[in-house]
């Protein structure tokens, strides 16, 4: 896996913020997870930013998932605890974010792409994005619950179904219709479009952006169930580490699984 990083530019009240590992498609490395949260609390610390855009480079993926080497070393469901922990703290941030966030999707999201895309205000897509987390048919792991509650509370409980039970990759039209995605444009368009959402953005009242952020990140998250024992349980099982030995020695093609 190449290293990797998150780059960070600013244009007046607009922050970006871009997934740089185009050799794999942006699958963030854990670096690249720890820059993504001290990108987002560069921008939380500056008054003058009114809109941060996160988007892939390379126009293939906006993220292609995570670097799972290190999930070769595991040897407990305490490894994976801690490891979602991680991830965890690094969404908080994108999550905390007082200002309009919005993921610009060009090709793949999966995994921890579609993740910090669901934790986005609004998602503008190519026609030829594709946005899922197959996580049963490739490596076998899970979520921690507050990223299975920001999945759900963004995309809906039945199309996270989809993505989540059935593996499915959802197109854009279909993401469109459910009101996931805000528009579709042609990437010949996309800057443009992207530029002119900003702008409605920016001109908002930025403590009315921060109040109502803060209040549904409040909401979302108040009362969420301890689920530690459920992952535990899979990222301990031998399912799991015969996931990820598939998947790094022959890709995402689902082994047997065992239920165990």
């Amino acid at each position: 896996m190449t290293h990797g990083r998150v780059i960070f530019e600013r244009n007046g009240p607009v922050a970006r913020i871009l997934f740089c590992n185009p050799e794999a498609h942006n699958a963030l490395t854990a670096q690249m997870w720890r820059e993504l949260r001290e990108r987002c609390e560069q921008v939380a610390a500056d008054p003058g930013i009114r809109v941060a855009i996160f988007r892939g480079v390379g126009g293939k993926a906006f993220v292609s998932g995570t670097d799972i080497s290190g999930f070769a070393d595991f040897t407990s469901g305490d490894d994976g605890l801690a490891y979602e922990r991680g991830i965890d703290e690094c969404m908080a941030a994108v999550d905390a974010l007082p200002v309009t966030a919005i993921a610009v999707v060009d090709g793949w999201a999966v995994g921890g792409g579609l993740n910090i895309a669901c934790a986005c205000d609004f998602r503008v897509a190519t026609p030829t994005a594709r946005l899922g987390s197959p996580l049963g048919r490739t490596i076998g792991n899970c979520l921690s619950m507050s990223s299975y509650a920001r999945i759900v509370s963004a995309i809906g409980a039945d199309v996270a179904k989809r993505m989540l039970l059935l593996g499915e990759m959802l197109t854009a039209p279909e993401l469109l219709q459910n009101g996931f995605l805000y528009r579709i444009v042609e990437a010949a368009e996309l800057d443009v479009q992207i530029d002119a959402l900003c702008e409605r953005a920016a001109a908002n009242a930025p403590l009315t952006t921060l109040a109502t952020k803060e209040a549904l990140r409040r909401w979302r998250n108040a009362n969420l169930p301890n689920i530690d024992d459920l992952v535990a349980r899979v990222y301990g099982s031998k399912d799991f580490a015969l996931g990820v030995r598939n998947f790094l020695d022959s890709g995402p093609k689902p082994p047997n699984w065992r239920g165990s």
